[in-house]
């Protein structure tokens, strides 16, 4: 991989990660049509890692939160009498990040082969599309951050679980999935942080791990660290971005996005001018 293609796959990540059009889908087809090979194990385990970046990019923007939050779970843990609503969160996350990654495990090779295609990528874009119109429009929006309970983590970290389909979008489904369970948008949204930050940060490290030969001889180590410093600087202000936009807007435009991509994509492998993997 060049340097060039690394900043700009880098730059992809940093935009899609955290809004609800999907990093994988968008990461999947910028790669294809750069001509990378989609299916390959170093290009998988590369758009992995530099999820990397953006998470590090949450870490950092929501610093004074999760220093919060952990200190309340601490201090539950340790004292019933010390249990309030940011010990719930906290558990909260904990389960939702466990619940889905028993199913991220158990689905590796599906994640990692067949799921590729460009056609996943489409059916997820415009399906998912339709479940994020539903809920911005049903959904109560009656909930705020100190509701949220380890079964609502649960829920959510299953929800999570649907975005392993390129296209889906893990934030499109964790914000879709608040807001059915009658959860404001703002939280919804800032659940979807929480939720991703363990979530990705793992699933980064273990194909750093795992796949470390595959990215050694494959796009090379270079191109991973380009990737992952320019995700991180995007991503950053992607964030305060989002959560400015939430506050007074609806997903719409999002999901008016979702379909006109997700319909040229299709378009594009019809005639043929793209192939699906």
């Amino acid at each position: 991989m060049e340097w060039w293609q690394s900043v700009i796959l880098g730059i992809v990540e940093g935009v899609t990660e955290f809004l609800p059009i999907s990093s994988t889908g968008h990461l999947t087809l910028v790669e294809s049509l750069m001509g990378l090979p989609i299916n390959d194990p170093s290009v998988t385990a590369y758009t992995a890692i530099i999820q990397i970046g953006a998470m590090a990019a949450s870490i950092v923007y929501f610093w004074g939160d999760i220093v919060r939050i952990a200190g309340a779970w601490f201090a539950g843990v340790a004292d019933e009498a010390k249990r309030g609503s940011d010990y719930a969160l906290g558990w909260a996350i904990i389960v939702g990040f466990g619940v889905t990654a028993v199913v991220a495990l158990a689905l590796k090779d599906l994640i990692e082969g067949p799921l590729r295609s460009l056609w996943f990528v489409v059916a997820g874009l415009i399906l998912w599309s339709g479940v994020m119109f539903l809920a911005d429009r049903v959904g109560k929006q009656e909930r705020g951050e100190e509701s949220i309970t380890w079964v609502d983590g649960a829920k959510l970290g299953l929800i999570q679980c649907l975005s392993l389909v390129p296209g889906v979008s893990r934030s499109g489904a964790t914000i879709s999935g608040a807001l059915l369970l009658g959860i404001d948008r703002v939280t919804a949204t800032r659940m979807s942080f929480f939720l991703g930050i363990p979530t990705l940060v793992a699933a980064g490290g273990f194909q750093a791990v795992t796949s470390a030969s595959d990215i050694a001889t494959g796009v090379g180590w270079t191109a991973a660290a380009i990737g992952t410093v320019v995700s991180f600087v995007v991503a950053y202000v992607s964030i305060a971005w989002l959560l400015k936009f939430v506050a007074t807007n609806d997903f719409t435009a999002f999901v008016i996005y979702r379909v006109i991509v997700g319909t040229v994509i299709a378009g594009l492998l019809v005639a043929g001018v793209m192939q699906p993997v």
